[in-house]
């Protein structure tokens, strides 16, 4: 760098002396170093010609200057004068004024007073040498002969240092001067223009000032290139080259100008040569075509001298943007390399099976060719150390150590990629090792469970299975893993303590089989021993079995955390397995070996459970590392459309969160489960909240495939395909995770199948049945977020419970007769939502497209306020049928589902809303009379006012068994029902009476405390026994062990209460079958009391009826909930 500033140090110093001398060359030439006057400055007073230069030499050379006729020659001002003589003494050249100058004073038509004065003036003003003065006198005849006697007696004044002749005629003067160098006006040949002249002198004049100028440019521009600081940026220097350059150009411009301008001058003083080359020009032409000519040399010395300093300025500036080039490419390659080195750093993970290493090895393989193109540009880019050096670069010391670096870098990262490649590839080697030997294992365990016991009872059939089991045993040479401390050392350098523990595992796994196959071998030797007696094979009876042998006697379920409650389990069941290993030695060994193969068939499905959980994380990795974060990679950005941008989020929905649940947590947790497979139901159970996100994945699908089917034709998305090399294209497997929720429930129902008599039997079904109900409500609410029309927020409404499809009569007290009629022969086809506080009423409208687009959309028509609702759960004449009927029959649904077994589901999950809004009432009526009484607050149960989740499963199961009484209202008969609102709009508008039917065998809310409440408080409260009171009564609860083995009665039916028994027994009867018999009171719900007439139901004048058909309301407002309704209970 200091050498290239000293070269151009010296290249501007040599372009400065070279310009110099141009300029004082031009002045030197144009005279201008000893009389700076041009002929521009003085036009006007050359253009009087009271004196000129014709051109015309004396015999010796002397130039020839000419004072012609001038009439007002005295009136010169004395300036312009000598600015005439001084310039026109300082044309010729030096040589030739300092031989001196003749001078013609043409005086033939004045007189002699004024030639002595000319004469006199000149003498004294003339600033250059003369050789001699010829002076043609007047012609006149008396001023010619006064002008003789004049000069005899002047002689003296008018002494000269030159000598003066006097001349009477041309013809004397062309004595002195030959006739060739006089002008035409002396007689003379010589072609003279003075006007033309002074054009000449004036363009040669200002052709030397532009060589003088352009040099002094050039002076200037030199050192402004050379002072300019460089940039730091490639940029900066790319725009400081082509504004040097634009400089430059316009300055050879300026240069082309100028010699054009010296051409044009030099050729028209050669013109008349060019014309005629028999033309002799004068001398004063002569010098004028030197003096342009010696102008044009000094210009193109000009143009040399910048040229050869531009290219060495030009070098330097291109060699810095070079630099800067090179050095942005470098930082550039540079953070490339560290990305590339610290995502290789990254694949640290040797891999938990060959499949998962395969996938290891295949992203290690694609991160290896998308990191081609920044090793080969980082390889390229160090390649030119050597055209730097080549090119004599100024900056090549700080090139050399950033290429050495680059290199270094590349080498380094090329050792690592084959490194981390041979670890992978010794890993691989491991896995596969230890998958043959648990395929091995697995297939001896299966052979051993499929050998059937009673066949192995014969000799021949113990001597059959003892060559398959000793055909098996040698297949495992290849297969099994030898020396255990030989893998340890093989493969040191990869054993981290999971996989050593793996490793281990496979081991013990190994072990227990041969050891399993050695006691078989024992066992079936012993009964292919020649018998003495034939064996007749019997097969054990089924109460010989144990019933639930993998559990310990006395083993229970604890309310525990999650790992404290799965450490329990397992030391449970190696304790249970422990005693019945002993169990079995004692029952024989056909017990054993139906436990052996149950063992073999549960391990199977764990093993199926937890490979296919491992295919599907890995599948979502690779769709979210091959796809979506491709969709963030610059470097793909112009595959990706605009319309498409931005989008990700509809595409993939919660992918991403699917797939860290599955990875960090409910992987581990199922590898955690997989020596106990039988126990696994916990670990669904433990998860069960987190596997809720696949409601929102679900829900996103429709847009995501409506956005696929869009663009499954981009570019992209090929390119994404192409690299993972998967021969599916993105939207299979963007359905993975819809396929794997589903996936479960069958894998738990084989697992079911294989454990009913285990320990966590109870487990496996709880969880089967979350995840079914997740499944449920995926369904339910893709359904539900087809609603369209609904003003209000469906969030508002409760949990979706459930939806489907009926016809649906409606019969309406207040609408018209003809409506009515038409009701009940014309069904109308509805889809219902159930939800916790509102069932809705939609018509399906199925929709045209593809895929989910295809799916129907519904729109709403009305819905119904829960807590204002009744069920009828028997319609005559159809099995299929139900009534929900609103506000006391006001308004009356008959549904009609597609079988008898939805319509039970319905019934069910709508009594059970019912159920607990009544057990909301019921709780609020207690806590608010304990706080009258007690004066203390106490706190609203949390769960008072919520319907039952799927949590509280075990609970209202219980409860339903309980068959519990109907606790008292007492305190809820004060205030007034609250208003809802418009019906189309929301829920409907309730009606404030009652007309209750005896025909009726349906209930809701707004009649039960019309009859429990005076029941219970004649018992002094709900949780005494029920009070006998005369009446009918609804039956809540199927009851088929009367004291008549024919007696039966089930929920809904009507009975007639006749008399009271002992131990809460009611003899009552069956209105619908006429039969009699015995039933516990708590079984029933009053309809109708003697002591209060149908009369009192009707009227809304009675203050009875009146107080007591507010109390739903009350019972609501101490809830902080809508009044409630209930249907028939069956517990």
């Amino acid at each position: 760098m200091r050498c290239w500033l000293k070269i151009e140090e010296m290249a501007l110093e040599e372009l400065m002396q070279r310009l110099n001398a141009v300029s004082q060359c031009a002045d030197e030439i144009m005279h201008q170093d000893i009389i700076p006057l041009y002929a521009a400055d003085i036009q006007d007073q050359l253009r009087k010609q009271f004196a000129y230069l014709s051109g015309g030499r004396g015999g010796d050379g002397c130039p020839v200057i000419t004072f012609p006729d001038y009439p007002a020659f005295s009136e010169i001002p004395e300036k312009e004068f000598q600015n005439v003589l001084t310039y026109l003494t300082s044309i010729p050249s030096l040589r030739d004024a300092g031989i001196g100058f003749i001078l013609v004073i043409d005086r033939r038509q004045d007189k002699w007073t004024s030639v002595k004065a000319s004469i006199l003036r000149i003498a004294a003003s003339f600033p250059g040498n003369l050789q001699l003065v010829l002076v043609l006198r007047p012609t006149g005849f008396f001023h010619r002969a006064l002008s003789d006697i004049a000069f005899r007696f002047n002689k003296d004044e008018l002494k000269m240092k030159v000598p003066i002749i006097m001349l009477g005629s041309v013809s004397e003067l062309q004595g002195y001067i030959d006739k060739t160098q006089l002008t035409e006006d002396l007689g003379g040949t010589l072609d003279y223009c003075h006007s033309r002249w002074l054009s000449r002198r004036t363009a040669i004049e200002g052709f030397a000032q532009k060589v003088k100028q352009t040099a002094q440019i050039l002076q200037s521009f030199g050192t402004e290139l050379a002072e300019t600081e460089l940039p730091n940026d490639a940029q900066s220097t790319s725009s400081l080259l082509a504004t040097h350059t634009e400089k430059k150009d316009k300055m050879k411009e300026d240069i082309r100008v100028a010699v054009e301008q010296g051409d044009d001058i030099l050729g028209s003083i050669t013109k008349p040569v060019t014309e005629n080359p028999e033309y002799k020009l004068n001398q004063d032409q002569l010098d004028n075509q030197t003096t342009v000519e010696r102008l044009l040399a000094q210009l193109h010395e000009t143009e040399t001298a910048f040229d050869e300093f531009w290219i060495k300025h030009q070098q330097k500036l291109e060699q810095c943007l070079r630099l800067r080039n090179f050095e942005q490419n470098f930082r550039e390659v540079k953070a490339a390399l560290d990305i590339v080195s610290e995502r290789l750093s990254a694949f640290t993970d040797v891999g938990n099976s060959s499949s998962h290493v395969e996938h290891i090895l295949k992203d290690l393989t694609n991160f290896e060719e998308k990191s081609y193109e920044t090793i080969a540009k980082a390889r390229m880019l160090a390649s030119e150390r050597d055209a730097f050096i080549q090119s004599n670069h100024y900056a090549v010391d700080s090139i050399i150590p950033k290429c050495s670096e680059l290199h270094h870098l590349c080498d380094a990262f090329t050792t690592e990629i084959e490194r981390r490649r041979n670890l992978l590839n010794k890993s691989l080697e491991l896995h596969d090792l230890l998958e043959k030997s648990m395929k091995w294992c697995d297939e001896g365990i299966y052979l051993l469970a499929s050998q059937p016991v009673d066949k192995c009872q014969s000799q021949d059939g113990a001597e059959s299975a003892l060559q398959e089991i000793e055909k098996f045993l040698d297949t495992g040479a290849g297969n099994k893993i030898k020396e255990l401390n030989k893998i340890y050392r093989e493969y040191a350098h990869i054993l981290n303590e999971d996989l050593k523990e793996h490793v281990q595992k496979v081991f013990q796994k190994q072990e227990s089989m041969e050891e399993m196959f050695q006691k078989r071998q024992v066992s079936l030797k012993k009964l292919a021993a020649k018998q003495t007696r034939p064996v007749q094979p019997v097969a054990p009876r089924p109460e010989a079995f144990v019933k639930s042998p993998c559990t310990s006697p006395g083993l229970q379920r604890e309310n525990t955390s999650n790992s404290e409650s799965s450490a329990l389990r397992r030391v449970n069941y190696r304790k249970g397995k422990s005693e019945m290993t002993e169990l079995h030695q004692s029952r024989g060994g056909s017990t054993m070996d139906d436990e052996e193969n149950l063992a073999v068939l549960r391990q199977h499905v764990m093993n199926e459970l937890i490979e296919t959980e491992r295919a599907y994380v890995e599948e979502l990795l690779c769709v979210l590392e091959g796809y979506a974060a491709e969709m963030d990679n610059p470097l793909m950005a112009h595959l990706i459309s605009p319309e498409l941008q931005n989008k990700k989020d509809i595409l993939f929905g919660n992918m991403e969160e699917i797939y860290h649940f599955h990875n960090r947590i409910f992987l581990r947790e199922l590898e955690t489960y997989v020596e106990y497979p039988e126990l696994v139901g916990r670990c669904f159970l433990d998860q069960m909240e987190d596997f809720q996100i696949y409601e929102k994945y679900c829900q996103n699908k429709p847009r995501s495939e409506s956005l696929w089917r869009q663009f499954s034709d981009s570019v992209f998305f090929q390119e994404c395909q192409r690299k993972l090399d998967h021969k599916l294209s993105l939207d299979s497997y963007l359905l993975k995770p819809v396929q794997r929720i589903t996936k479960y429930q069958l894998l738990l129902k084989e697992m079911l199948k294989y454990s009913k008599n285990c320990e966590g039997a109870e487990d496996l079904q709880e969880a089967l049945t979350s995840i079914l109900g997740i499944l449920k409500a995926v369904n339910d609410s893709m359904h539900q977020i087809a609603i369209t029309g609904y003003d209000g927020n469906l969030n508002e409404l409760g949990k979706l419970l459930m939806q489907g499809s009926f016809s649906v009569w409606t019969d309406h007290k207040k609408g018209h007769t003809k409506v009515k009629d038409l009701a009940r022969f014309k069904p109308m086809q509805r889809h219902l939502f159930l939800h916790e506080k509102a069932v809705l009423f939609c018509k399906k409208r199925e929709e045209n497209g593809e895929g989910y687009e295809k799916a129907p959309s519904y729109s709403y028509k009305h819905s119904l306020n829960m807590a204002a609702v009744g069920i009828t759960e028997n319609v005559k004449g159809d099995a299929k049928k139900f009534e929900i009927w609103y506000n006391a029959r006001e308004e009356v649904y008959i549904i009609q589902a597609p079988t008898p077994e939805v319509k039970a589901t319905w019934v069910s999950e709508i009594r059970k809303v019912l159920t607990s809004q009544l057990q909301a009432c019921r709780e609020a009526s207690q806590h608010r009379t304990l706080e009258q009484t007690q004066s203390l607050p106490l706190p609203l149960p949390a769960s008072s006012c919520a319907s039952p989740s799927r949590n509280h499963t075990r609970n209202t199961k219980k409860m339903e068994e309980k068959k519990a009484d109907i606790t008292s209202l007492e305190g809820c008969g004060t205030t007034v029902a609250p208003k809802y609102p418009e019906k189309g709009k929301g829920w409907a508008k309730p009606s404030h009476s009652l007309d209750a039917s005896e025909e009726n065998d349906g209930w809701s809310s707004a009649e039960e405390p019309l009859n429990s409440s005076d029941a219970e408080e004649e018992g002094g409260g709900g949780g005494g026994e029920m009070k006998l009171t005369p009446g009918k009564y609804t039956v809540v609860t199927d009851y088929d062990k009367g004291v008549s083995e024919e007696f039966t009665v089930k929920s809904g039916d009507l009975v007639q209460l006749i008399r009271e028994g002992e131990d809460g027994l009611w003899f009552v009867k069956n209105l619908s079958s006429g039969r009699e018999g015995w039933i516990p009171a708590s079984n029933l719900l009053m309809l109708i009391g003697n002591s209060k007439s149908a009369q009192s139901l009707s009227s809304s004048e009675s203050g009875t009826a009146s107080s007591t058909l507010s109390t739903s309301s009350s019972c609501s407002d101490s809830c902080n909930v809508s009044s409630t309704s209930f249907s028939d209970i069956k517990g």
